[in-house]
């Protein structure tokens, strides 16, 4: 089986890019798989550290691994923001196919630092695990917003620059880079969240020379994504969309259905609205 490592390589050859999806149960990585089963694309399973510690660090691991093995696919883990070298260590341990240092919490100085960490010590394993670093503030919260929140604001001073995304690139080796570009966590509740910068997109992937992650993927309009991807996206993070459509189901489920008590039928509906959701994205992702 392919590497995630090639897989993202190829998505970027051909002008597309992977699906990232959050889970915090198996009804939900149920919904993911059969999405990307159907349509036969690769996929990524992602977990906070929230998330992570909700499920178990390695129990998520070993739902992930059961799939890919016993259906032969290609459905990889990511360690999604994780905000210290031990808890990435913690990751990599428990056999995550890829991890992120999330240095919003440290200074500049500070990330270079430990993401170089995070990189040597992942390189010392004997499996290929990729690993992720932010650079710019694009807010920290996975919700519905009312606005954007304070200090991810959308202006030419809080985007990555190109320049600095080189320098960090060298400094510390990693293999993706998340940068800020007009997106945001988060997802706004009343319209569309605000545009991404294009041009800068481009910018960002020539300096960097590495694949490049949107994070902040819910209520980015159709045609962003699109042009984000033609511009050097490789891999798209969702998660608050897809947590709405669960919730959503679930709650519609039990609105028409008020006597039920069996977790796995009104769950159920949570997962198939889910499922709903990613399928539309990674069709959008992969132009199909």
């Amino acid at each position: 089986m392919k590497s995630l490592r090639e897989v993202i390589k190829e998505a970027e050859e051909q002008k597309i890019a992977i699906g990232h999806f959050n889970i915090s149960d198996s009804s939900q990585l149920w919904g993911i798989f059969n999405a990307a089963k159907e349509l036969d694309l690769p996929v990524v399973i992602g977990a906070s550290e929230g998330e992570r510690d909700f499920v178990g660090v390695k129990q998520m691991v070993a739902l992930v691994k059961s799939i890919r093995e016993e259906f032969d696919y290609p459905i990889y883990t990511n360690a999604d923001h994780t905000y210290s070298f031990e808890r990435v260590k913690e990751a990599i341990d428990a056999g995550f196919d890829a991890v992120i240092f999330d240095g919003n919490k440290v200074g500049h100085d500070q990330n270079v630092i430990v993401t170089k960490q995070c990189v040597e010590y992942a390189r010392a394993q004997d499996r290929d695990i990729l690993v992720e670093a932010e650079l710019g503030n694009i807010g920290m919260s996975s919700k519905m917003l009312d606005g954007i929140p304070e200090g991810a604001e959308i202006t030419e001073e809080m985007l990555t620059v190109p320049e600095e995304l080189a320098e960090f690139v060298s400094a510390t080796g990693v293999d993706l880079i998340a940068p800020a570009v007009g997106n945001l966590h988060g997802m706004m509740k009343h319209g569309n969240n605000p545009r991404l910068n294009i041009e800068r997109i481009a910018q960002l992937r020539e300096a960097g020379g590495v694949p490049m992650v949107l994070h902040g993927g819910s209520g980015i309009t159709d045609e962003d994504f699109r042009s984000a991807i033609e511009a050097g996206i490789g891999l798209v993070h969702i998660n608050t969309e897809i947590r709405k459509a669960y919730r959503d189901g679930i709650a519609a489920y039990l609105n028409e259905n008020p006597d039920e008590v069996a977790p796995y039928r009104y769950i159920k509906a949570g997962r198939d609205a889910l499922e709903g959701v990613v399928a539309e994205r990674l069709r959008l992702f992969a132009r199909r």
